[in-house]
């Protein structure tokens, strides 16, 4: 690693050299103009895609070995363009194109999903991430159930069957490619690919689908190639014996290159320290507060929770509103409607949904989410580099941290002003991510097992909330050992909100002009969703270092 890192600072080196042309000199032609970035983004983002191989996108060693030089060409063509210029937005957008090519270059030389992570392989995806891309890494052809209208027309079905064509080819590919030696990606992996056999499964019960014989037997040719694949899969796993983690280093590299988080291992360790101890001390003072106060009782049947759920939307949505918090746009309250779950058992519930039948506005305020992706969808920005989902979850400190800052955000703007009590539920959210990040941190530098990580989050989550349903938190650590950095992204990206929110106000301040909240965020909103330090960036002119 410390060669890719010194490899970085010379191509920064370079370009600091490349942007300065001599103005005096009319053939001095190294000024760029902002289209030809463009062009590079469009070009680049096609060859991301990988070829295909008997029609699944092929990720053997042969040929990213054969596709590195053209990469190396790409990188190459990004840091000889002369930004000396460019306005800030432009600059912004150079870095995210950075960004995604040093993406590329950590996945080809040190993640390795398609060698390591038998969970990489999923085709089949029931719903639409809350962020703008899958969680996780994930393969460039898979089949989005969510986006199909079901019953299907004839194109529909089309489609469909040409979708899950691929699995039978991609999964003979996987046994090939997937020679790595992490113990525990294999073996949680194989939990996911079990699940697609019962995705697979429901979609044969979706209007329409047990009439179509033809999308019937590609459906049951999936299923057994899945099932093929796991139980290859769990003869393999008795072979694996390494570690799953990156290690430190890497883990650093990867933070300041690829998502541009200004930190490193450590620093993330004690920023995750320091808010699980603020939020428990926090926790605890509220109930000191509140001991004279009635206990929120959960809602116990399904009216009790829609009239909850109902409610508490439109007190959210009301509140950001009235008190000039966002703009509200006519696309927020449908697009949180859609959210607003159902009424689960209480032996059935897991963290998020114990905390929703007490009071789901804490988690309705975390489904920010749907008002970006709703703008996203409606809204798209105008640079055609931030329309489209950044790869490789480079979006996570904004988005992730967003949705976590503004639990806090709102509760400290007022919105639980009359139900002080539910305040004790967003310390116990923020204690829950600080803790589940802690432990991701030290998985990855192979100091835990996922398992013990998955011990610090459960057991550093307050009142028990955590030890109800284990698979949430096999879930989580498991995609957090898959995707270093999502983990602590939560906590993270909150902190570089906060961080953004004071350096906007202290500008606002030094200039004599007021701060308003909902200018803060409208300008956030306007910028897209890209790494925090770049929308601070352009929010205050001020560069970030990262």
């Amino acid at each position: 690693m410390r060669v890719l890192y010194l490899i970085f600072a010379l191509l920064i080196f370079t370009t600091e050299i490349n942007s300065h042309p001599d103005l005096s000199n009319p053939e001095d032609k190294s000024l760029t103009d902002y289209s030809e970035l463009e062009k590079l983004f469009i070009e680049w983002r096609n060859f991301e895609n990988p070829p295909l191989r008997n029609g699944a996108p092929d990720y053997t060693s042969e040929t990213f070995d054969k596709r590195w030089d053209e990469f190396q060409d790409f990188k190459q063509k990004l840091i000889s363009i002369d930004t000396a210029g460019w306005s800030v937005n432009q600059k912004v957008d150079w870095n995210i194109l950075l960004a995604e090519m040093n993406g590329f270059d950590f996945n080809y030389n040190i993640l390795k999903p398609w060698v390591r992570d038998p969970a990489f392989y999923k085709t089949i995806w029931m719903a639409r991430s809350d962020v703008p891309a899958h969680e996780g890494p994930t393969h460039h052809m898979t089949t989005e159930v969510w986006q199909y209208d079901f019953p299907l027309d004839e194109k529909g079905v089309n489609t469909l069957i040409e979708d899950l064509k691929i699995i039978p080819p991609l999964h003979a590919q996987a046994k090939f490619n997937l020679k790595g030696n992490a113990r525990e990606l294999w073996i949680t992996g194989i939990r996911t690919i079990d699940n697609q056999i019962e995705d697979l499964n429901s979609i044969k019960k979706f209007p329409g689908v047990s009439k179509n014989g033809k999308l019937i037997q590609v459906i049951e040719e999936a299923i057994s190639s899945t099932r093929n694949f796991s139980q290859w899969l769990k003869t393999e796993a008795k072979k694996k014996t390494g570690p799953s983690g990156i290690g430190k280093e890497n883990y650093t590299w990867y933070l300041q290159n690829v998502h541009l988080v200004p930190l490193t291992w450590e620093d993330e360790v004690m920023l995750m320290k320091r808010e699980l101890a603020r939020a428990w001390s926090a926790l605890k003072l509220e109930e000191h507060r509140n001991r004279d106060l009635p206990a929120i009782e959960p809602a116990s049947s399904e009216d009790e929770y829609i009239e909850l759920a109902r409610r508490s939307a439109k007190s959210l949505i009301n509140f950001l509103e009235e008190e000039e918090i966002v703009s509200v746009k006519e696309y927020f309250e449908p697009a949180l409607n859609v959210h607003l779950g159902e009424f689960i058992p209480e032996e059935k519930r897991h963290f998020f949904w114990i905390g929703a039948h007490f009071d789901p506005r804490p988690l309705y305020s975390h489904f920010y989410h749907w008002f970006e992706l709703a703008r996203m969808d409606l809204e798209p920005n105008e640079s055609i580099i931030r329309q489209q989902p950044l790869l490789y979850n480079i979006f996570d400190s904004r988005n992730e941290g967003l949705a976590t800052a503004v639990e806090e955000i709102f509760m400290d703007a007022g919105l639980y002003d009359e139900d002080p009590r539910v305040r004790e539920i967003v310390y116990i959210m923020i204690a829950q991510r600080a803790a589940r990040g802690l432990g991701s941190l030290y998985a990855h530098a192979n100091m835990m097992t996922m398992e013990e990580a998955g011990g610090v989050h459960t057991e550093y989550t307050p009142r028990g909330w955590m030890k109800t349903e284990k698979d949430l938190m096999i879930f989580e650590q498991h995609l957090y050992m898959r995707q270093p950095g999502y983990g602590t992204s939560y906590i993270t990206g909150k902190y570089l909100a906060e961080k953004a929110m004071m350096e906007y106000a202290m500008q606002k301040e030094l200039s004599g002009e007021e701060f308003k909240l909902k200018e803060f965020f409208d300008k956030l909103n306007s910028i897209g969703n890209i790494p925090m330090t770049l929308a601070s960036w352009e929010m205050t002119g001020s560069k970030p270092e990262f």
